[in-house]
This record gives structure tokens, sequence and C-alpha cells, in this order.
């Protein structure tokens, strides 16, 4: 039943239930010791007048008879006698247990106490009244013929604990009464919060990603507490929602683009391998050579999709001390092999004479990295344009950079330029440009020996990739 209520009505109820049994125990306790401490008045009071009550009946002599005795089976009964109280009552049992004679105040009123059964002793005892729902308190003494009871009526300090009881129970529920109201409207204020923090939480599940909740607490409240971790999560949440979006997205461009580009070299194998098998090829086509050259193309392609896909997943590294200047010198011979026409130098970090780089590194993926770095820098500039070399150490490690002299880069292309498939001519012509792939592989196999790749560009000021390792000392 608890759990179909809302947490303000289980809250409440709690509260009232707690508060109810604490006033119910507080009146119970004042009202008990209330009544104690009347009754022991009362008591007080019964003793005090029992022995003069019981001197009253006089022990008859052997062998006397008189009317009034037990045995002639005649109460007498005695009215104004001079005992103090208006509520005070005295009576003889004979030893039988029968009434012998009994006395009473003037005044009294016609209840009588219940004295059929009662036992003998000398400490005051309730006892109920013959007719109706008086008690009485009394207190019988034993006699050499049977017993004197005296009592004495309990209707005042019954009368006095029932209306205590009364007001008690009334003031108990007028209080609950307005407690419950005002805790209703309090702790609706207070849940206010709470309300907040669950209308966000259906925004964010209906789709508002950016919906936060207001931090209406204080730094040191559970709801502030509260609402600050909800709100960084929730900014979390959104984050990863977006990375994910992005990732979904990239991942689209990259199989479209990798089908494209995969698609290409095969359409070019299938179409000279028709034209040799119907014997339409022009003259002068060498069939069998533009299907290698495409396949090379094609097997370039996959080799560097399957680099990639192991970089995504870590691949091992064979690391061993080495000194860049060694690569930065074979880089220089490629520039010269890739085009004669160019002039090349090798200097240090943004020039001067070249210096050594020590690096833990695996040589033959950082033989890939410089290759593609001077690959794109003769392919992406015009013929006879200046490349340079530049090796050395910093303080942030070693340092082999690749700088040309070309058109450069402009800002968004910059940003896009490691992207996978990325290429700055959207044309998808190859005789100027690569599958796009080349700067995402220098990318992931820098990063993967714990480096950076910078890349310095702007439009008509050339480009400059340069890639910073950690040195050798550094990595042991």
């Amino acid at each position: 039943m608890m759990a179909r209520l809302s947490l303000r009505a289980r809250v409440l109820l709690i509260a009232v239930g707690l508060l109810a049994a604490g006033l119910a125990i507080g009146s119970a306790v004042v009202i008990g010791s209330l009544e104690r401490n009347l009754v022991g008045k009362l008591d007080a009071q019964l003793v005090a007048v029992a022995g003069a009550g019981a001197q009253i009946y006089k022990v008859p002599e052997p062998g006397a008879t008189h009317p009034g005795t037990v045995g002639q089976g005649t109460v007498v009964v005695r009215d104004n006698f001079a005992l103090p109280g208006s509520t005070l009552y005295t009576a003889r049992l004979g030893a039988d247990g029968t009434i012998a004679e009994e006395r009473r105040a003037a005044g009294l009123p016609t209840a009588r106490p219940e004295l059929r059964g009662l036992p003998t002793a000398e400490r005051p005892v309730d006892v109920p009244s013959r007719s109706g729902p008086e008690r009485w308190r009394l207190l019988a003494l034993p006699r050499p013929d049977g017993m004197a009871v005296t009592a004495i009526s309990r209707a005042e300090v019954d009368d006095t604990v029932g209306q205590l009881r009364a007001i008690s129970a009334g003031t108990a529920a007028a209080l609950l009464t307005v407690l419950a109201l005002a805790g209703w409207f309090a702790m609706r204020a207070g849940l206010r919060p709470l309300r907040r923090i669950e209308e966000t939480s259906a925004a964010v599940a209906a789709g508002d990603l950016g919906s936060r909740v207001p931090e209406s607490g204080g730094p040191g409240t559970e709801i502030g507490r509260l609402s600050r971790a909800l709100n960084a999560m929730l900014g979390q949440n959104e984050a990863a929602f977006a990375a994910r979006s992005e990732s979904e997205a990239r991942m689209r461009r990259f199989v479209a683009d990798a089908s494209h580009e995969l698609r290409t070299p095969l359409a070019g194998i299938k179409g000279f391998s028709k034209l040799h098998r119907m014997g339409a090829l022009p003259e002068g086509v060498d069939a069998m050579s533009r299907i290698e050259k495409e396949s090379d193309r094609l097997e370039r392609l996959v080799e560097d999709l399957l680099l990639l896909a192991r970089l995504d997943e870590q691949i091992p590294l064979q690391l061993a001390p080495m000194d860049l200047r060694t690569l930065a010198a074979d880089a220089l011979h490629d520039v010269h092999a890739l085009d004669p026409t160019r002039t090349a130098e090798l200097t240090g970090p943004g020039g001067g004479p070249p210096a050594a780089a020590p690096a833990l590194a695996d040589e033959e993926r950082l033989r890939q990295v410089v290759t593609n770095l001077v690959g794109n820098a003769v392919r992406h500039t015009p013929q006879g344009t200046p490349v340079r070399i530049g090796v050395g150490a910093v303080e942030a490690g070693a340092v082999l950079e690749v700088a040309d002299d070309g058109p450069g880069l402009a800002a968004e292309q910059a940003e896009r330029v490691f992207q996978r498939f990325y290429r700055a001519d959207d044309s998808r012509n190859r005789s100027s440009g690569g599958s796009g792939l080349g700067l995402a592989i220098v990318r992931s196999l820098v990063e993967a020996h714990g480096g950076r790749v910078e890349l310095d560009t702007a439009p008509g000021a050339g480009t400059r990739v340069r890639v910073l390792l950690p040195s050798a000392a550094d990595s042991e």
C-alpha cells in the first residue's frame, strides 16, 4: 500500500505517525502519573479512616444475639454515622463472606461496592460497583468474626482522568490535523527541487539532452549536491551522445570513402580485363601493365586500411633506441628520388644545423611516417618547390619535421587534414592526390609511440609537419 503512494505522502504519513505515537506515549505517561498520584492520595485517606471505621463494629459476646447479626440473616444498615467524607462506605462481613452490617456516610449515592468473593488483603484494591460503571477503592481488614471493609468511591478520580484523556485526545487530534496540513505544504515546497529534477529527467528522456537541473539548493545541501552531480552526469551523457553521433558520421563517411577508393582500382582492373578478353584494346596499350598498376594501388590501399585497423587496436611496437638523424638523411634522398628538380636541405628544427635526436621507437614504423610526409610534400606542391627536413632535440623530446614552400592550407583544411580519407582536393583526381590515408596513418603511428604531430600552415605560407617523440632518456 505504501509503495503506491508518492514520496511526499509517505514521508508525511511516517512523520504524522511518529508524532501521533509520541503524543500518545507522552499523554499516557502524564495521565498515568496523575492517576497514580490521585489514587495514592485516595489510598492514604482510605488507610487513615479504615482503622476508625473498623472500631464501629463491636465483636458480639459469646452466646449473645441481637438484631443485625449474621445468624438471623438480617443486614443492619445505618446512615449518617460520623465518618469523614461523603463517599465513604463501611461494612462488616461474616466469616462466610456475607454482609452482616454496613454503614455509609450521609449523601452517599445508592451505588455500593461489590463485596462478593472479596479476598482478605491489607492493601487497597479496586473493585467494581454492584450496579453501574462506578469503581471503588477498598481496604479489607481481618476481624475475629470476619472482615471489616472500608471503601471510597473512585468517581472523582475517574472523572478527572477521563476529562484529561478527552482533552489530550482532542488536543492531539487538532494538533495532528494542523501539523499534517502545514507539513503537506511545507513538504511540497521542500520537494520542489525534486520535481524539477523529475521534469529535467523527463525532458532528457524525450530527447532534450541540453536540459539541466536548476541548482536552487545551497552547495552544502543534499539537493545542491544532487543537482550538481546530475548536471555533471547529464553533461557527460550529452558529450557521449555527441561523440557517438560524430563517430557514427565518421564511420559512414569512412565506409563510403573506403568503398569508393576500393571500387576505383577494381573498376580499372575489371575494365582492362574485359577489353583484353574481347580484343578491343587500343594499339599501344599494355593491358597487363595497367592491371598490375591498379592491383598494386589496390594492395597499398588495403594494407593502409589494415594498418589503421591494427593501430586502433594498439598493435605492439618493436621499440629500440635510435637517432632520428638516420631517418632524416634517408628522407633527403627520397625527395631527390621523387623529384630531382627540387632542392632539399637537412637542418635542425626550425633551421640551423641538424642535431642528435635520440628516441626509443620502432624504426620500421617511423620510416613509414617519414615516407608519407615526404610523399605528401612532393605530391601536393608544385614541381621544383624546395623541401626542408629538420631533425634535432627540444625540451619536449626528439623532433623530425618536413617543411615545404608550397601553397599551404586554409584553416578549415588544416583542421581536417588528419582525418581518414580527407583530401584538400574534393575532385577526387588521383593524378595529384592519394587515398587520403597518409596523414591519418602518420598521426596514429606517432601517437602509438606516445608522441604527437603538429601542423603549421597558412595559405601562401607553405606547410610544416612536425613529429615530436619522447626522448630515449625520458623513456627509460
